[in-house]
């Protein structure tokens, strides 16, 4: 197995290590060149979504995949990534990839100073470890979508077919459950 990490800015190093520690193999998405080589599934780091997205635009990748996503490729998105596949964006009129049916709240915790640790129950893993840095949280699900977590009352982590998300950083703790269930997802598929 090959997952594919978007290495264009924010914490990619990161899920990265995780990874390897799980003994799964991984690749940098750097340019449009990298996603005709073959991955598995495709992990969008948290970071700057606005940057993020611009830079998808820039680098001629936003089309390609989002089109991937949408016929099957299962994606992680963690903070930033949690936005930039959110179908809306209460506090923000612009969409990204707009791939999953959910609404997300940017910042909902306030700036950098708004950070936080916690642990909370994560369906079908039990107690994990949460970091959250200047995070979104989910306001609203679609029909399809799985809320598989919450802190203090906030959707926090949800599923929707082949895309999994967390407002939370999950590749900043040792804990490598969250990385295991998106592995198991991809093996199910």
């Amino acid at each position: 197995m090959n997952i594919g990490i978007l290495a264009v800015q924010g914490a990619f190093i990161e899920h990265e290590q995780i990874l390897q520690k799980l003994g799964i193999q991984s690749m940098e998405i750097r340019c449009r060149e990298d996603l005709k080589k073959p991955f598995d599934g495709l992990i969008i780091p948290g970071g700057e979504s606005t940057v993020q997205g611009k830079l998808l635009k820039e680098l001629e990748m936003f089309d390609t995949i989002k089109e991937m996503i949408e016929d099957g490729m299962p994606v992680f998105g963690t903070c930033a990534g949690l936005i930039l596949l959110a179908k809306s964006l209460e506090n923000d009129s612009r969409t990204h990839l707009g791939t999953m049916d959910i609404t997300a709240v940017r910042n909902a915790y306030g700036r950098q100073l708004g950070s936080f640790y916690t642990e909370e129950d994560f369906a079908d893993v039990g107690k994990i470890p949460m970091t959250f840095i200047r995070a979104p949280y989910i306001k609203s699900v679609g029909k399809d979508v799985e809320v598989l977590a919450k802190a203090d009352g906030n959707i926090v982590a949800a599923r929707q077919g082949n895309q999994l998300v967390t407002a939370f950083h999950p590749e900043l703790n040792s804990d490598t459950r969250v990385h295991s269930y998106f592995i198991d997802m991809i093996k199910r598929m």
